[in-house]
């Protein structure tokens, strides 16, 4: 219960500064002119993959490896399958590319 806590306690005493660094994406992201979507999409992915990986610690400092592994895998997907719609407007950007 302590490791839960202190790890908590640590994370809350992050989020200002993880919330300054997010509105200086967004800043820089609307000087280039890139579409909010994009960003705010690759920002929950990369939350997505703090929060699994400290469920992951959390876990294994339980002494249950396995559910650890689980959670990363699920966190794998779940940025997978956030991750298509970029994927597909990066593909269709590269073939646009592409003379005929």
């Amino acid at each position: 219960m302590l490791v839960v806590f202190v790890g908590c306690v640590i994370f809350l005493f992050l989020v200002d500064g993880v919330s300054q660094i997010i509105t200086m994406i967004e800043k820089i992201a609307l000087n280039a002119n890139i579409n909010m979507m994009y960003v705010e999409t690759i920002l929950k992915i990369i939350g997505i993959a703090y929060i699994a990986e400290f469920g992951a610690q959390i876990t294994k400092d339980a002494g249950q490896g396995a559910i650890a592994s689980k959670i990363e895998l699920g966190g794998k997907i779940i940025i997978l399958a956030m991750a298509v719609p970029i994927l597909t407007v990066i593909i269709e950007t590269i073939i646009g590319l592409i003379p005929a």
